[in-house]
């Protein structure tokens, strides 16, 4: 299973548009609502999660995915439920996937250390011993896969794809959406 945490505050582009992809792929995934089932984007946007943090089952746990949004990334930091998931999927060999701020949480536990890592211009001082790829949209270094910010939510989701599913899978559903 994929679980994507979604905290008051989350970026709307960086949760849907990879979300969309990866269902479109027949990837399982649930958003996990950390604040409780409706959670708002930085824009007002209320999306019902499918479940909550505690409902959470990590036995499953394939990946992670945080997406940015300050706010977000500000309830999942505020979460220690949240933290220890995102730490469980790293301590067990399962990928972990954040977009945007997100990949600031990733450094905070280590996860980005001597990794190659993207993140949202302004916020690499937050990402610790990460060996930081300026320009990157979307970046994979074994189970980490991080990317930029929301104008890269749809290359993201591609990366997510291919991580889970191989990159067939990511081209057909890119050929799908006829990104271009």
């Amino acid at each position: 299973m994929v679980y994507m945490l979604l905290g008051t505050g989350f970026e709307e582009t960086e949760a849907i548009a990879p979300l969309d992809l990866l269902r479109r792929a027949g990837v399982d995934v649930m958003t996990v609502g950390i604040n409780g089932k409706i959670v708002k984007g930085s824009h007002g946007i209320g999306i019902e999660a499918d479940i909550e943090l505690h409902e959470l089952d990590l036995t499953d746990l394939e990946m992670i995915i945080l997406p940015g949004g300050l706010g977000g990334v500000a309830s999942i930091r505020a979460s220690a439920e949240a933290m220890n998931a995102v730490k469980f999927a790293a301590d067990n060999g399962k990928f972990t996937a954040a977009i945007c701020a997100g990949p600031t949480v990733l450094a905070d536990l280590g996860i980005t250390d001597g990794k190659n890592a993207t993140c949202y211009p302004g916020c690499e001082d937050g990402m610790g011993s990460a060996h930081m790829i300026p320009g990157a949209a979307a970046l994979r270094d074994g189970k980490l896969i991080t990317g930029t910010s929301a104008g890269c939510a749809i290359p993201f989701g591609l990366a997510l794809i291919e991580a889970l599913k191989g990159a067939e899978a990511a081209e057909k559903i890119e050929k799908q959406i006829v990104i271009r």
